[in-house]
């Protein structure tokens, strides 16, 4: 039987590679604004689309999606055909991909900046972009699978096994945790509630880190690795191990972000025992791809695709033991909601997802190009910065997370807690946060590095288009072995390994969620607690927009040292109208849950707050808090009718026909909001311009976003507390 030929596409490889390049700069550019918020927060004060809350979602979205995203597929596009000894399946497929999901991203470019957010955490994107995502995610798994059907390659290697349950899982977890009710273009209600919606939020968050943001990888590490060192995978049969063991364990560790929280405690339970377990099998993928570089240390030395490769598989054993740990209930009350998890999330996505993408560009692209890297100096400048960096961007986090902690638990001798004020737990971590700015700029400089070194070598080379390759047809290059080990069977049936990838996934979710959405002991249900009113409905929304659960969350734990400063812990059902859930997971600022409380410390009245978000600064010194002089604008309510409509169909009980009197009701609360704004109106750090178009009727507090938002903050808690805010 004669030799088949055909080719490689290498133009949508080449694609995708520069738009990871590309757009992680943009990613790590908006991070580092961000970054200098922290300590600088005037840096973009009045520009509303470059305020922390709204570039931060903005930066996640961008490194993980843009980035991140595109450098798998540009991983999986020149690894795959040559694994299977074919091209893909569709060259207009391929287009659709990648012109589709660089579309995607410029829609989150254009619309996260502009406040149209969903509320929920790395899933931030209204709907129809959520349906774009789908639909290209499809036509991704379509060209993959399809090529992989018409493979020349019997067996399938292991970096493929990893690819096919990515995918599928990826899709899973995009599809259920997207689920939402549109009110307008680009305005949606997450289906989900309180409780629920945080289970399946984190059941998507962190399972988006394992299955996009780890497996893939994983995969990709399995394939360039054996080939940067000229060495088989050091152990076939722990391979095997590592994948199943890998996509079984992690779908159940969710549950291990919410903690303390009102989640019910067997659902913690579950979700801090699997992450325990974790550790056997990320290790062992984390051996297998160091021990693969068994005899090729010298190599190593001289070799700065393999040096990034080591640093990358060395940060994800760091990462894959301290999130285990951290998932101990004793460590987790420590370190949850402080800086220890942005340092423990920044060393797997620059020391982990960067290091091992940067290998990638610089084993790739002279390979297609048909030259030698430009600088092999520059590149092994670009890896010491980058190692440097992730130092300077870690240990401050660390060090800031353990300051958090510390200072707010401690308590004088009288019973007191000595940090009273927030915050003072805040002005501590300047230094620290400004360290980590240093550290992300070095690494950006990395960056800027290799951008001119891949530029020089793409100018000194030539674009292999279709890279000529040849095989034996299936049928010839499939001869039976003896003695073949037992996983063969499932490596030579692609569409039974999706389909049992998909049930070994499905397992955990289910045994998690469906106790959690039908069993209804678990939300124990308040009766004082009642719908929001349209008027703290609007302001909710205006509060999703600015991102402010970005800084704040909205979740006491039962802890003294949050009862102490916050009030009564949180309950199940305080949550039952809340679409989506608030509940945070950082605190930069003080937790929310209980501020509209009138009771002694707790209670800020509205002129508080007025100052507060148009100035922090004049009331809170020293804060680092963004200021909001949009929240003057009028508000615009043309959608309340169809919201009070989305949450009643979502099982909130607004009476029958509500939403035509909601706007009636609106007013009238705006108003009474209003009233000691106007009273105390030369104590509002307004300016004269604003004064006077207040003074002449021009400008009417009642109409703006400001009131709303005070009209939600002032709601906060209120409902268990009955008494303490009657009049």
């Amino acid at each position: 039987m004669q030799l088949e030929k055909f080719s490689y596409d290498n133009k949508i490889v080449r694609n995708f590679l520069f738009a990871t390049a590309l757009w992680g700069l943009v990613g790590f550019l908006v991070g580092l604004i961000c970054a200098i918020e922290m300590f600088w927060p005037q840096l973009t004060n009045g520009i509303s689309f470059l305020s922390f809350g709204r570039l931060r979602p903005l930066h996640t979205n961008a490194v993980i999606f843009a980035f991140v995203g595109n450098a798998i597929f540009a991983g999986v596009y020149h690894s795959l055909q040559r694994l299977v000894k074919a091209r893909m399946y569709s060259d207009v497929l391929s287009k659709i991909h990648f012109w589709g999901w660089q579309l995607i991203i410029v829609a989150a470019a254009i619309t996260l900046p502009l406040g149209y957010s969903t509320g929920k955490e790395y899933a931030e994107l209204e709907w129809p972009i959520d349906i774009s995502i789908a639909l290209v995610w499809v036509i991704f798994g379509w060209n993959m699978m399809g090529t992989i059907l018409k493979r020349r390659v019997k067996h399938l290697y292991v970096a493929i096994w990893f690819y096919i349950a990515s995918w599928a899982t990826v899709a899973v977890l995009h599809i259920v945790n997207s689920i939402e009710l549109p009110v307008s273009f680009l305005k949606s209600y997450s289906m989900y509630a309180g409780v629920q919606d945080a289970l399946v939020q984190w059941w998507y968050g962190h399972n988006a880190v394992a299955f996009f943001l780890t497996t893939p990888f994983l995969g990709l590490m399995y394939y360039y690795v054996p080939k940067a060192a000229g060495r088989p995978v050091f152990s076939y049969r722990l391979s095997i191990i590592h994948f199943w063991a890998l996509i079984f364990i992690y779908i159940w560790a969710g549950p291990h972000h919410l903690l303390y929280t009102a989640l019910p405690d067997w659902a913690q339970s579950l979700g801090t025992v699997f992450s325990i377990m974790l550790i056997a099998p990320s290790w062992g993928g984390m051996l297998n791809g160091l021990l693969t570089l068994r005899g090729a240390w010298d190599k190593v030395r001289d070799d700065v695709v393999l040096k990034f490769m080591v640093v990358a598989i060395t940060a994800y054993g760091m990462v894959t033991f301290e999130g285990p740990m951290l998932s101990l209930k004793s460590l987790n009350a420590m370190t949850h909601y402080t800086d220890w998890i942005v340092g423990h999330v920044h060393l797997g996505a620059l020391g982990w997802n960067g290091c091992m993408i940067f290998a990638m560009l610089y084993f790739i692209i002279p390979r297609i190009f048909q030259t030698k890297l430009h600088s092999q100096k520059m590149a092994n400048w670009h890896f010491w910065l980058a190692t440097a960096s992730i130092i300077f961007y870690a240990i401050p986090m660390y060090w800031a997370g353990i300051v958090q902690n510390q200072m707010w638990r401690e308590f004088n001798a009288d019973g007191t807690l000595t940090n009273q004020n927030f915050l003072d737990t805040v002005t501590q971590l300047i230094p620290m946060y400004a360290t980590r700015a240093i550290g992300g700029s070095i690494f950006i400089v990395g960056v800027l590095l290799m951008f001119y070194n891949l530029y020089k070598t793409v100018k000194s080379g030539k674009l292999l288009a279709n890279e000529e390759a040849e095989a034996y047809p299936l049928a010839k290059a499939n001869v039976k072995h003896e003695k073949e080990h037992w996983h063969r069977w499932i490596e030579k049936r692609p569409i039974q390994m999706l389909l049992l990838s998909i049930v070994v996934i499905l397992i955990g979710g289910a045994i998690e969620m469906i106790p959690t959405f039908l069993v209804k002991s678990n939300i124990p249900s308040i009766t004082s607690v009642q719908p929001y009113t349209p008027l703290e409905l609007e302001g909710r929304d205006l509060y999703i927009r600015e991102g402010c659960y970005n800084c704040h969350s909205q979740m006491i734990r039962p802890f003294r040292w949050e009862t102490e400063r916050y009030g009564d812990y949180s309950k199940a059902g305080e949550f039952v109208y809340d679409h989506p859930f608030q509940w945070g997971s950082k605190r930069t600022g003080p937790d929310l849950a209980r501020e509209g409380v009138k009771t002694g410390r707790l209670y800020k009245p509205n002129d508080w707050h007025f100052n507060h978000l148009l100035v922090p600064d004049s009331v809170s010194d020293g804060s680092i808090m963004p200021r909001y002089p949009w929240l003057l604008n009028k508000l615009d309510s043309k959608t309340l009718e169809g919201k009070i409509t989305a949450m009643r169909k979502m099982g909130v009980p607004y009476p029958e026909g509500y939403e035509s009197k909601a706007s009636g009701d609106m007013r009238l609360q705006a108003k009474e909001v209003a009233k000691p704004l106007y009273d105390n109106i030369d104590g509002l750090m307004i300016s004269d311009e604003t004064y006077d178009k207040i003074a002449a009727g021009e400008m009417k507090l009642e109409e703006t976003e400001m009131v709303a938002v005070i009209a939600y903050l002032q709601r906060l808690g209120t409902d268990i507390y009955p008494k303490a805010t009657k009049k």
